[in-house]
């Protein structure tokens, strides 16, 4: 056993499991398992993740150097609409605030000719006004009524409503107003949970702000119990605080301690762990412009990764909820394994976004599930093996058959044209995510290599090759625990953001580095309070600029060191050129054009030791012998083919499969259309590519 505490370990929850990977750092052993997660009490799955995992290491709890933790306790929350009585404090006269919310529509109204707003998350009722007003300067233009607010927060005790968020109007600027209120909460209200937008984003635009505040509150009181419930049962492994941290939106982690004060950094903490394993292996295997695309059993998560680095957004939203906090660019459809097969009125065939989840789960489940998934789909093809896991949950492929034959019934059409259906519908949709963050945004799809990872995440690549014209797709090993090594990728990472609204022309470089100044010293104060030594401390900056009169910014990069006039200037350029790249021109050579500056930005890094990804010798490419035989259909048209099926961990580096061929393991399925050819590389990547293409 070993007795070195240098074992560090990934876990990453999902809806049907829970990922586990251990990296020992002395040895370099990595070792992968995945445990059913326990939706009633996640703690549970996590915990039973720890103990499997040591069990395969041989190792014992005072092993352990530190866990890291992908959770989806807030998204969750969010999406399912399970959020307890909030109460908002805001400026008088600014009660409406959210009812007025922003004047889009989403999907243009959709298939109906009226759209109702959804419900606010917190009703017109309980937002209360409190007399005061900061300028856009942060300049007191009147000062705070504090018997009004003493007032305010005495109802929402009497009512029983113990989660508050606070916004006034240009708090970003001058906190002094929200400040003072929280000492009256702590004064009348001692049991409430709080979060000031002051604290949670210090940047303007009033709605977006407070949203992303009581966002922050609605799921703090949940997050908080969930992690201290955690910590506790951590500290079982061994009489020391084993360190915990748990994987942020913005591709970062924090301390568990430090995380319960901002809980909405979480909000895409499992995706974020996805895109990062993903982009890691991805440019260790020599790739620099990348896809990726995470697929579960309810959805799946694509994102743009560039020169190893995914891309950051502050436009994002969970659910229904906009969120303004850094997060990476994940677009996430409704088509995972589950995604459900329907008919619209207008008769016409649909998958997705409804999911089965995994409990009833698709007809080849066998636990009550109604209707037809894309898992059955994939069942009645031939594509993936009548079970799951290798064997340790069998599927019920009479269900499967039954239900899509039912579906083709009412469609006219044979089961096998109807099973493809169904599966090229949800190619078109992850094909449609994937150009939401490439075309939409200025890049050009067909320059990248696609990624694919998850439990379903590899069932469609061919298609995906062929819709979209991209180069090859790269499947990795263990490809439904990537989201939980990323965890073991992930640096430390905190960010600030401070508004700074000026011309280009009338800008003050002593200003404008007196603020990063500023948010450099929160986020060293940050890593130090993290355990990171003050030469270990790494610090990205970057401004959010537009053209004068445009309502959204490009953020770009800041250099490091003292800011002056060259160095405004050159951000200036960095801005044209980043202009461009999205949107195809620039104003660079019209004067009349003005620079904007909006928003300065720190981000505090402490960076983490990365486990190595092993190397191996190419051999000749024999292939080992086929498992099995069995008729597996790949185009309606043709019916079933039979297909030899291979046995992934037997696939040596160098080994070429040409299509038709599936390509097993223990938590994924590769299946090989003809004209298609998969490699084995050095890191035992899958490189699949058309064979015209090679």
């Amino acid at each position: 056993m070993a007795t070195a505490r240098d074992i560090r370990i990934g876990i990453d929850t999902g809806g049907t499991f829970t990922d586990v990977v251990a990296f020992d750092e002395s040895s370099g052993e990595l070792v992968t398992t995945k445990t059913p997660s326990t939706p009633s009490n996640p703690a549970d799955g996590f915990l039973a993740g720890i103990d499997k995992v040591l069990g395969l290491l041989g190792a014992g709890g005072e092993t352990i150097d530190a866990v890291s933790h992908g959770t989806t306790v807030a998204t969750n929350q969010l999406l399912e609409g399970k959020v307890d009585r909030l109460g908002f404090l805001t400026n008088t006269g600014y009660e409406s605030m959210l009812e007025i919310a922003r004047q889009s529509v989403p999907d243009g109204y959709g298939n109906s000719y009226f759209w109702v707003k959804p419900d606010r998350i917190v009703p017109r009722e309980l937002v209360k006004g409190v007399e005061g007003r900061m300028d856009v300067d942060g300049q007191e233009v009147r000062p705070l009524d504090e018997a009004g607010a003493r007032e305010a927060v005495r109802w929402f005790r009497d009512q029983g409503i113990d989660t508050l968020g606070v916004c006034f109007l240009h708090a970003y600027a001058n906190p002094a107003h929200e400040d003072r209120v929280l000492e009256i909460i702590r004064e009348e209200h001692p049991a409430a949970t709080v979060s000031l937008s002051s604290a949670v984003l210090r940047e303007y635009r009033e709605y977006e702000r407070a949203m992303t505040t009581l966002v922050d509150a609605a799921v703090k009181p949940r997050l908080s119990a969930y992690v201290t419930n955690i910590k506790t049962r951590l500290s079982a492994y061994d009489d020391r605080e084993i360190p915990f941290y748990v994987m942020k939106s913005n591709g970062g982690v924090l301390s568990a301690d430090e995380v319960v004060h901002q809980p909405i950094t979480t909000v895409l903490s499992g995706p974020a762990a996805g895109a990062l394993g993903a982009a890691m292996i991805a440019q260790v295997a020599g790739f620099d412009k990348v896809l990726t695309s995470d697929g579960g059993g309810t959805s799946t998560d694509v994102s743009v990764v560039i020169d190893g680095e995914p891309t950051l957004t502050t436009e994002g939203s969970v659910g229904a909820f906009p969120s303004k906090i850094p997060m990476i660019d994940v677009v996430t459809v409704g088509a995972g394994g589950g995604s459900v097969a329907w008919l619209s009125p207008e008769g016409t065939l649909k998958v997705g976004p409804h999911s089965a989840g995994a409990d009833p789960g698709p007809l080849c489940y066998a636990k009550g599930g109604t209707e037809v998934t894309i898992t059955d789909a994939h069942v009645f093809l031939g594509r993936i093996p009548p079970h799951l896991l290798g064997g340790e949950i069998p599927l019920d492929t009479e269900a499967a058959a039954k239900g899509i034959e039912a579906l083709a019934g009412e469609l006219g059409l044979t089961p096998e044209a109807c099973a493809t259906g169904v599966l090229e519908i949800s190619a078109w949709n992850q094909a449609n995510a994937l150009r939401q963050v490439t075309v939409k945004r200025g890049l050009d799809v067909r320059d990248f290599t696609l990624t694919t990872f998850g439990g379903s995440g590899s069932l469609l690549l061919c298609r995906l090759v062929d819709v979209l014209g991209l180069r090859a797709v790269l499947v990795p090993p263990n490809p439904g625990n990537v989201s939980a090594f990323g965890l073991l990728t992930v640096d430390v990472k905190n960010d600030y953001v401070q508004t700074h609204v000026a011309l280009q022309e009338a800008l003050d470089p002593a200003d404008v580095g007196q603020t990063l100044d500023a948010l450099t010293v929160k986020a060293a104060g940050a890593l130090s309070t993290e355990g990171f030594v003050e030469a270990e401390h790494q610090f990205v900056r970057t401004a959010d600029l537009r053209y004068f009169g445009q309502a959204f910014e490009v953020r770009v990069a800041v250099p490091d060191g003292p800011v002056d006039a060259a160095v405004l200037a050159e951000v200036a350029d960095r801005f044209h050129a980043e202009h461009r790249a999205l949107y195809g021109y620039d104003f660079s050579a019209d004067a009349s054009q003005q620079v904007e500056w909006v928003n300065l930005r720190v981000s505090g890094i402490g960076p983490i030791q990365r486990p190595e990804i092993a190397r191996h010798e190419l051999g000749d490419g024999t292939l080992p012998p086929e498992r099995s035989r069995r008729g597996v259909c790949f185009d309606a048209a043709d019916g079933y083919v039979d297909t030899p099926v291979l046995w992934r961990p037997e696939l040596a580096p160098g080994s070429v499969v040409h299509g038709p061929a599936i390509i097993e393991e223990f938590g994924s399925t590769v299946p090989l259309h003809p004209g298609f050819t998969a490699r084995v590389d050095e890191y035992l990547n899958i490189i699949v590519t058309r064979e015209t293409d090679q």
